[in-house]
């Protein structure tokens, strides 16, 4: 009981963070987990759609995760299956190519302890470079595609991802082994987690 209460003062902590400065939308931290979730959905940080939405993956990304997962949606958006911790919380803004990156102020103050209060995680999903970058470290490949395919090597706890953006049509295109052979994979891991 006492994790749970922990866990929940931690959230509404996370909930109140303002250490980002000038958010062109405003702090609007975005995340979601809970005591019994089994897996982590590890991202970059929320769109402006989701932002307005108030909740992780509300867009087309969210809908193709959910697909690849084989979940739906009241299964994805369900605490204690899935948390969803991104490494920056907030909307970010946009730059010349898409969404600027994650704010560098977020995953060193909350990550660590986001990820001890979170107990019975037993398959990371990581999705995008940033969250490569600090999940995977060194391990990584030097490009996402490279890291992808040496998907095995860091089954079962781990599963780089390309993100599911519709901005990466193009990438899903190039790589058809993915949605052919590494997708079934994570379809049946997650059933069996949830």
């Amino acid at each position: 009981m006492a994790v749970d209460q922990d866990l929940e003062q931690l959230l509404t902590t996370v909930r109140s963070c303002t250490i980002c400065p000038k958010l062109p939308l405003g702090p609007k931290p975005l995340l979601q987990a809970g005591n019994g979730a089994n897996i982590l959905i590890a991202g970059q940080a929320p769109g402006s759609k989701t932002h307005e939405k108030g909740r992780p993956f509300d867009d087309a990304s969210g809908k193709r995760l959910r697909q690849w997962l084989g979940v739906t949606e009241d299964q994805f958006y369900d605490p204690e299956l899935f948390a969803i911790i991104p490494m920056g919380f907030c909307f970010p803004g946009t730059g010349k190519g898409g969404d600027l990156p994650p704010r560098p102020e977020c995953a060193p103050q909350w990550r660590e302890p986001l990820l001890q209060a979170l107990p019975k995680l037993q398959l990371t999903l990581v999705l995008g470079q940033y969250a490569l970058d600090w999940h995977l470290g060194d391990a990584k490949s030097k490009t996402l595609t490279d890291t992808v395919k040496r998907w095995e090597e860091f089954w079962p706890d781990h599963l780089p991802l390309p993100h599911p953006s519709p901005r990466n049509i193009r990438w899903f295109k190039a790589n058809p082994w993915f949605e052919e052979e590494v997708i079934p994979v994570m379809q049946d891991r997650v059933s069996g987690l949830i």
